[in-house]
């Protein structure tokens, strides 16, 4: 009797660990993906419990064993991409890095204290003595809205009121006649008047529209990178917009 169980639990085994193949808990991907590297859930498998050990490995074999998990890789793409990010209103979106606030070199001919804003870029650099500048992104003006210049800050004001100007009126009827100041108003959380002109630089209650054209042509800012800026600048001074 001993003869004939002793090899038939041989073939067994060898016929489970054929049909299973080799373990892998590192998965490749596909040919032509990228996501060897990418970090794995776990996941477990439903089934009978037979208790484990030798008799789990003759009823269910190597290959389906609850203690054998299946790993998913995670697409590259939820690595890469930047935290979701929510708006005061409760909408979320994803800022480009490129937008963040940030610390970059500048070697231009313009003084500390000076704005300098790059409408094509979406950028706005304040310039610093040492050599750099502080970087922000910003929403400018749509086609038919750009504009360049120099200017000069003349006001500053926290939570500022909205009154849209005739011009604005015409084209967006729908628009409301006066706000007051607030986390809905298009102006966001600070303001900063550019000479006798109609355009600011402000906040904004939409801070996914920043890296677009999309304004009449005031510059917007998100509401804490406006805050920043507020806080740095004077009244007088120079703002280049190129």
């Amino acid at each position: 009797m001993h003869r004939l169980v002793l090899p038939v639990i041989i073939t067994v085994l060898t016929t489970n660990m054929a049909a299973a193949g080799p373990l892998n808990l590192n998965p490749r991907a596909d040919a032509g993906s990228s996501v060897e590297s990418a970090p794995v859930h776990r996941v477990q498998s439903p089934g009978p419990n037979f208790g484990g050990g030798f008799l789990e490995l003759l009823f269910r074999g190597l290959g389906n064993s609850d203690a054998a998990p299946r790993y998913e890789p995670r697409l590259p793409f939820q690595r890469q991409m930047e935290p979701v990010e929510q708006d005061p209103s409760g909408q979320q979106y994803r800022l480009d890095p490129r937008y963040r606030k940030q610390v970059v070199d500048y070697d231009g001919k313009e003084r500390a204290g000076t704005i300098i804003i790059n409408t094509n870029e979406r950028l706005l650099y304040l310039i610093q003595d040492d050599g750099t500048a502080i970087r922000y992104g910003i929403g400018v003006g749509r086609p038919g809205f750009t504009w360049a210049g120099v200017r000069q800050v003349t006001r500053k004001r926290e939570w500022p009121d909205w009154t849209p100007p005739p011009e604005m009126l015409k084209r967006r009827p729908d628009l409301p006649r006066h706000m007051e100041g607030g986390p809905e108003n298009p102006l966001g959380a600070r303001a900063m008047y550019l000479g006798s002109t109609l355009y600011r630089i402000h906040g904004s209650n939409e801070p996914w529209t920043i890296g677009t054209a999309v304004s009449s042509g005031c510059i917007r800012m998100r509401n804490e990178d406006v805050i920043d800026l507020y806080e740095r600048v004077k009244v007088g001074t120079r703002v280049v917009v190129i």
